[in-house]
């Protein structure tokens, strides 16, 4: 039975961090493009309402109507701004997550590098010590068949 090489367990593990981060960074780039989405969607419809003050100030308007408008388009643009610092902090999340990903990703490829020349330094050792069996029983024989003669 083979000995179970630790290198494994490490492999294992990083394997699950760098497959847990995968997901972690899937979610975080769902959220970022719903809250990108959320942001168009209040563009949209800030433009709808500038448009229609455009056309009530075009046909005449009332000073209160003309007021409720413009609150209300400021406070689009308020959401607007916050949801820009949304969108920003997913975006500098989602890097962090990239970053995580890869960090797992690239200790994984080391761990499986070095976990490959262990496994041909093995083979190595292995062929030697057959070489040196086979150049012992060689001899051996050659002094026997020798010596008998």
């Amino acid at each position: 039975m083979a000995k179970h090489n630790p290198m494994h367990t490490l492999i294992d593990l990083t394997q699950n961090q760098a497959n847990e981060a995968a997901r972690q960074l899937q979610n975080l780039n769902a959220s970022r493009d719903d809250a990108q989405a959320q942001l168009s969607t209040l563009y949209v419809y800030r433009q709808d309402y500038v448009e229609r003050l455009e056309k009530a100030t075009a046909s005449g308007i009332s000073a209160a109507n003309y007021h409720n408008f413009r609150q209300f388009i400021a406070t689009l643009d308020e959401a607007i701004s916050q949801q820009n610092k949304i969108v920003a902090q997913l975006d500098q999340k989602l890097e962090q997550g990239k970053q995580r990903w890869f960090d797992h990703k690239r200790q994984l490829t080391s761990y499986e590098t070095l976990l490959s020349r262990q496994e041909q330094e093995r083979i190595q050792r292995d062929n030697r010590k057959e070489q040196i069996m086979t150049d012992e029983l060689s001899s051996n024989q050659f002094r026997r068949h020798h010596n008998t003669h």
